[in-house]
């Protein structure tokens, strides 16, 4: 239980970093411009932005370009726009970022060097929210680790207390391999053995239970979040994430069994 809730952390992080990532795709800094503003000076504008290092592309969105978007974009509702003249919305550019520049402090410092810029009366940027959402996702790493920790040491202990009951349940056996000459190592490697095993099979059996309820998510999200496209699609963990639940079952499993042998030391020495 303990590896099945801290992977279900670890399964919510990876899809919120994954959507994350997918909204970071799509940001794109609106450059709105003045009115009148020549043909040539537009095209030195647009040169002197795609020389920017951050800017990967560059879109010159033209009035009536933006008309057409907008009209598209309220789809049923477009006839809300009739009686407006079709030089209603400004033209403006479209800039699209490198993915190594999209963070927060680094768009806003790039909108704001864009709005010193001759020709470019305002600049949007949807990256507020996408911030907040950075929080959310940090917020559930602390707490997978802190929950994670308080279910490992629970495991820890309830590891240990099995081994010791294993223990008590072979003190015969024990005894007459102490009488035989067996050495310490020789008496306690079974009982660690049997603990790495024990979590390793925790650690596969939380997988599974992972499994099951990523699917039975995926069926029932998958319609709920199709406006998002591609970026709201679950992921399960990768290789590196599975690798990482079955090495803690192992180290539990191996550590606590270590604990509880630790109390038999003396007693098999006298």
């Amino acid at each position: 239980m303990s590896l099945f809730v801290f992977g279900a952390f670890m399964l919510l992080q990876e899809n919120l970093q994954h959507f994350l990532t997918g909204l970071g795709d799509q940001i794109r800094i609106n450059a709105y411009l003045e009115k009148g503003l020549g043909t040539s000076d537009v095209q030195s504008l647009g040169v002197r932005i795609k020389t920017f290092p951050e800017v990967e592309r560059a879109r010159h969105i033209s009035q009536e370009q933006a008309w057409l978007d907008f009209s598209a974009a309220l789809g049923a509702q477009s006839s809300l726009l009739d009686g407006l003249p079709r030089d209603a919305l400004p033209s403006s550019f479209e800039i699209l970022l490198k993915p190594a520049y999209r963070d927060g402090p680094v768009v806003e410092d790039l909108a704001n060097r864009l709005k010193k810029e001759k020709g470019i009366t305002a600049v949007e940027y949807p990256q507020e929210w996408i911030d907040r959402l950075s929080l959310v996702v940090l917020a559930v790493q602390w707490t997978k680790w802190f929950l994670g920790g308080v279910l490992f040491m629970a495991a820890f202990f309830i590891a240990g207390s099995t081994v010791k009951l294993a223990i008590l349940a072979r003190k015969d056996e024990i005894e007459i391999m102490q009488l035989v000459g067996a050495s310490e190592e020789l008496i306690q490697a079974p009982f660690v053995l049997e603990g790495m095993i024990q979590g390793i099979a925790a650690g596969a059996v939380s997988v599974v239970g992972l499994w099951s309820l990523f699917r039975f998510l995926d069926r029932q999200v998958a319609s709920s979040v199709g406006l998002f496209g591609a970026s709201a699609q679950l992921q399960f963990l990768d290789l590196k994430s599975i690798a990482l639940l079955l090495a803690i079952g192992w180290l539990l499993g191996a550590a606590g069994s270590l604990f509880a042998l630790r109390r038999f030391v003396r007693t098999w020495k006298s």
